[in-house]
């Protein structure tokens, strides 16, 4: 069987629009309007509904169109009958059926809107009709050909508890205006069908804001589902190439999904990650790409391993120009890097604060070949698992400069065995503090580059807490102690040209090059 990934784009095919609309619901008068506010088809008025003033039509789905609240017959076709420009669908507390899509495209202010007591309840995979054209959503609100402008879509809950249940609760192509707004996914994803959400905005000047949007249950492996289509499985939330402009995912929680959690990448768009949970999802709990794009007070977990490996925090991947600020990010149950950059021109540390544990190797921040410059700053890290690099900056060919920052723990020195390793030229390593005493080959730093600087800080280390294999390396101002009275600092065979000013050596250099230089050292204890 062929799989294709839930990250793909899903069929656009101008064959299945399947939205009809009721030009006669644009009635109300002004004077009407004037005199009560927005009304409700039923002539009541409407003030009780939440943004009810910026639509000139709100229709009340129960009262004035006849759905069941009640869990009666699917509310699709109601959907299509009064779904129109300028309008407002309601839907008052209660539990609403849907079995099939409800499409609605190039239309201009429209929203829909629950109560905290809103649920809807799609049908199982068997009982879905996807039109024979694998539609299995329940909103598909504009396409790349034909988008929105300005949707509302606000408190719905879906419940998805039963079992072989799961369809994409909604999926939007706008050109501007859209605001999603508390929904809440109760149940794990079990249909193998379009995982919950996808979202895009296709103008270039365009916005959009996906807030508090939770999937915490998450999705199942394919292979354990009835339609056992997609290569893995559902993603959480999907962002991908058709997304043009700027898109805020606010507070947003993603449990376990097999393709991602949040996929925001390969798109030209910017992409602003701000708070919210995310957990164990495969490839990336977040996979962020684009224009100036940043993941902002947000914590990650990898706490279940799936057992099929590289299970990322956040992976981050083709952009200019990226950032992450203030974030948590714990590895409790390690199958990959914490964090990985890739392709990135410029990434910005900052304010990050990631933990690494369990009896696996694992590294929190690898910085790949093709991430061409990085700054780290204020940042935490903290290694207690049984090897790796809790900074690995690989060869590239721009520099790499990282200040103010902490590393330390007691992890082990399986396989990698340095708090922070260099193999990169003209690096700058200021004000660092380093402390790894967890096992008898840890060290503090190791460089293998050419013109580094390291300049102050505290490195403190079981074994040689800094050990130069790189050319005309200037080492100054810093505190080196071994905790097994080795010398502070280790000049390999391979270094050369090395510099150490006003440093603080415990118990000396050993100098296996013999090309070291400098003044103003203190090598007692």
């Amino acid at each position: 069987m062929t799989h294709q990934s839930d990250t793909h784009d899903t069929n656009d095919s101008k064959s299945s629009i399947g939205a009809t609309r009721r030009t006669f619901l644009k009635g109300v008068t002004a004077a009407g309007v004037c005199a009560i506010g927005t009304q409700t088809m039923s002539g009541t008025a409407s003030a009780e509904i939440p943004y009810a003033s910026d639509y000139g039509t709100v229709v009340n789905l129960v009262d004035d169109a006849g759905a069941d609240p009640n869990e009666g017959d699917s509310i699709t076709p109601l959907l299509r009958e009064y779904a129109d420009d300028d309008t407002l669908l309601y839907l008052p507390g209660g539990r609403y059926y849907m079995d099939e899509q409800f499409r609605f495209t190039g239309f201009n202010n429209f929203g829909i809107i629950g109560e905290d007591d809103t649920t809807i309840v799609p049908a199982d995979y068997y009982d879905f009709d996807d039109g024979g054209d694998w539609n299995y959503r329940l909103f598909r609100l504009g396409i790349a050909y034909s988008p929105g402008r300005d949707l509302r879509f606000q408190n719905i809950t879906v419940d998805q508890t039963a079992d072989d249940t799961g369809v994409r609760v909604i999926e939007t192509a706008m050109d501007d205006g859209l605001i999603v707004r508390d929904v809440t996914i109760n149940g794990q994803h079990d249909s193998g069908t379009w995982g919950p959400g996808r979202f895009v905005i296709t103008d270039s000047s365009g916005e959009g804001l996906v807030d508090n949007f939770s999937a915490a249950d998450g999705g199942a492996w394919s292979g354990n589902t009835p339609a056992d289509q997609l290569w893995r499985g559902p993603t959480g939330i999907i962002c991908n190439r058709y997304n043009k402009g700027s898109i805020t995912f606010k507070d947003c929680e993603l449990g376990r999904f097999p393709d991602n959690g949040l996929y925001a990448a390969n798109g030209s768009g910017q992409i602003i990650v701000d708070g919210g949970y995310y957990e164990n999802s495969q490839t990336a709990s977040i996979r962020i790409g684009g224009r100036d794009s940043i993941v902002k007070n947000a914590t990650i977990s990898v706490n279940e391993s799936s057992g099929h490996g590289n299970q990322h925090a956040i992976r981050a991947e083709n952009a200019g120009y990226m950032r992450i600020i203030d974030c948590d990010v714990e590895v409790t149950d390690p199958n990959g890097d914490a964090i990985k950059s890739k392709n990135v021109g410029l990434l910005y540390v900052d304010g990050l604060n990631v933990k690494t544990s369990g009896n696996d190797v694992c590294h929190a921040l690898r910085l790949q070949d093709d991430t061409r410059q990085s700054r780290i700053k204020n940042s935490t890290f903290t290694h207690e698992a049984s090897g790796g690099f809790s900074l690995w900056i690989q060869d590239g060919e721009d520099p790499v400069h990282v200040e103010d920052s902490r590393f330390v723990g007691n992890g082990g020195d399986e396989s990698a065995r340095a708090a922070v390793r260099c193999d990169r030229d003209e690096c700058n390593f200021r004000d660092l503090y380093v402390k790894q005493l967890g096992s008898s080959r840890r060290r503090a730093l190791v460089n293998t580059g050419e013109d580094n600087l390291v300049y102050k800080g505290e490195f403190r280390s079981k074994e040689y807490p800094i050990i130069d294999h790189g050319v005309s390396s200037w080492i100054e101002g810093v505190y080196a102690n071994s905790e097994r009275d080795l010398p502070g600092l280790r000049l390999t065979e391979s270094a050369s040209d090395t510099y150490v000013k006003k440093s603080h050596i415990v118990d000396g250099i050993r100098d296996d090059s013999n090309e070291v230089s400098g003044w103003g050292n203190d090598f007692s204890a």
